[in-house]
């Protein structure tokens, strides 16, 4: 008796997820991410599910993922589809609910002002369907669709957010990359300290409580005075090795005909001209010198060094992955409305070049725009899947607007010799269903941090006026 009491308990205990198509359609993974709990897929979904799989989107490419998923779980399975079909075996140990498909025609009454014949409400008659049956049991709709969670809760239905695409719960814990050192920072780790000098940089080997919290390529800085900027260089254990940085906020280190403005930029500059860091990535809001910075150090690095042999920039069109045959001309031609923060940064880029090392007046910056030009290739989204891009600056603006699998296509494209940087402002997000939380220069930040290759810093301060600044505070 006791048993059998328990059984019902543990039954009750599983709740029951009646799964929204936008759920599916941003993330097909989604039927494996629900662990124990079960799942419940309208008929509805279905229909929306084979509406949307036509085209080449990123939506079609997912709604066509999670049709071929149910597939595989459907047919791969012994038992009928009433009693639910286990995605213990499908998804290899990753979820042990089950899986049920609507296979009756569900009557429910919908309050009179609700038209039945919309998609979002006929889910809503299942999810009431589904809790008037089973009415001690925890049934909940999850959908991206705010509108959709608003009008369930209205008619007394639990739903929530589908969470599990989330890299981080809250963007504040999201990974900085850099760390104040505390003002006894040099009495606490520097005991039986060892510094050395090496290609022009300071290096310094510390021990203390805090470098087992440090981060390979974090960026320390100490105030006072003896001011401190550096990189951790490794972390063994109880012991790091610190590097101190280039002084890019001196003209004679200037980038470009560009110097840092502050200690972000200075941190940036550091990370996006070392030939060792293969990743880097800048959050910032707007002003504080992304682009700036990232196409001064590109340039400074294609036609000075020569260590890479052209720029390739590419940023997101919004709506994402869209067809930009609508635009006249060339691929770059149809790039060009949306490259225009490209162009006022290399007007200043060029007046800057002048005034820094005088190249001969008009006729001198119109050769160096014209110079410029031949290095820089603007790229479009679409067209990236299969390519390899070898020794080559690749510069990806616009970050936050990218899924983590977007991201993934990208970065994946880089092959010897290249450098890839993503720019991003998490706080202007434009893409449906992406959040702070799940946005792809999120992913790539926190998925990076720490590889010995990869760097990322979080500029604060706005360089661009002080108009811009007070608008950014005010309005």
């Amino acid at each position: 008796m006791a048993t059998r009491k328990n059984t019902a308990k543990a039954a009750a205990s599983i709740k029951l997820f009646v799964l929204d198509t936008n759920v599916l359609m941003h993330d097909p993974t989604s039927l494996y991410r629900f662990e124990e709990h079960d799942l419940f897929v309208p008929i509805m979904v279905l229909e929306e599910l084979d509406n949307n799989k036509k085209g080449m989107t990123e939506v079609a490419r997912n709604a066509r993922q999670a049709s071929r998923m149910m597939d595989e779980i459907v047919s791969g399975s012994l038992e009928g589809i009433e009693a639910g079909i286990a995605l213990a075996g499908p998804s290899k140990e990753l979820a042990s609910g089950r899986l049920f498909l609507q296979t009756e025609a569900i009557a429910t009454q919908l309050p009179a002002t609700v038209p039945t014949a919309k998609a979002d409400n006929q889910i809503l008659a299942v999810t009431m369907f589904l809790r008037e049956r089973d009415p001690g049991r925890s049934v909940i709709l999850v959908s991206k669709d705010i509108n959709m969670r608003i009008k369930a809760r209205a008619m007394g239905l639990e739903a929530q957010d589908y969470f599990n695409d989330k890299v981080l719960e809250d963007t504040d814990l999201l990974y900085t990359g850099m760390r104040e050192l505390p003002h006894d920072f040099w009495e606490t780790h520097g005991k039986g300290m060892e510094s050395w000098k090496e290609g022009g940089r300071t290096y310094y080997r510390v021990r203390g409580p805090l470098v087992a919290d440090m981060i390979v390529n974090e960026l320390v800085f100490q105030e006072g005075d003896n001011p401190l900027q550096a990189i951790v260089k490794e972390v063994k254990g109880p012991v790091a090795v610190l590097e101190t940085l280039i002084d890019f906020s001196h003209h004679k280190n200037n980038v470009w005909g560009i110097v840092a403005r502050n200690r972000e930029q200075n941190f940036a500059l550091n990370l996006l001209m070392n030939p060792d860091i293969d990743f880097v990535s800048l959050l910032g809001q707007a002003g504080t010198g992304k682009t700036l910075l990232t196409l001064a150090s590109s340039l400074t690095q294609v036609l000075e060094t020569k260590r890479y042999s052209e720029i390739i920039m590419t940023r997101v069109t919004v709506p994402v992955g869209e067809d930009i045959g609508f635009l006249p001309g060339t691929e770059e031609e149809k790039m060009a409305p949306w490259m225009g923060a490209l162009e006022d940064n290399l007007d200043v880029l060029n007046g800057g070049a002048e005034e820094g090392g005088g190249y001969g007046g008009e006729w001198g910056r119109a050769a160096t725009r014209d110079l410029i030009r031949t290095r820089i290739k603007v790229k479009s989204l679409n067209f990236m899947r299969g390519r390899t891009f070898i020794n080559k600056f690749l510069i990806i603006d616009e970050a936050q607007n990218l899924t983590p699998k977007q991201m993934k296509t990208l970065i994946t494209r880089a092959g010897p010799g290249t450098k890839v940087v993503c720019l991003g402002n998490i706080a202007q997000i434009d893409t449906p269903y992406l959040t702070e939380g799940s946005s792809g220069i999120t992913f790539a930040v926190d998925r990076f941090k720490g590889w010995g290759h990869s760097g990322h810093i979080t500029l604060q301060r706005g360089e661009r006026s002080r108009l811009a600044d007070h608008a950014a505070e005010v309005l």
